[in-house]
């Protein structure tokens, strides 16, 4: 996992998530000894609206993580501002 990834955290991961959530990844951290095959994590949660709404430090098994895709922002051609001109 790094900075930005997408995941998505059920009870694969840990226990603690009987309600899944999804966390954009701040980073992993490593100097913090885990168990062979967990890792923690820091990341914010996000709601439906994909907005963060908490900043967490979560404890998971890396096997149960799922990566998510980046949701796909639509591009939007950029607006252009015409100066109005008086004629007469």
């Amino acid at each position: 996992m790094k900075a930005g990834d997408l995941v998505h955290l059920t009870v694969a991961a840990s226990v603690q998530f009987l309600r899944p959530i999804v966390v954009r990844v701040i980073r992993e951290l490593p100097e913090r000894h885990t168990y062979d095959g967990w890792v923690w994590i820091e990341g914010y949660q996000l709601n439906a609206a994909s907005d963060a709404v908490a900043r967490r430090e979560l404890y998971v098994r890396r096997v149960g993580v799922r990566l998510q895709a980046l949701p796909v922002q639509p591009t939007r051609p950029a607006k252009s501002r015409r100066a109005r001109v008086r004629v007469g």
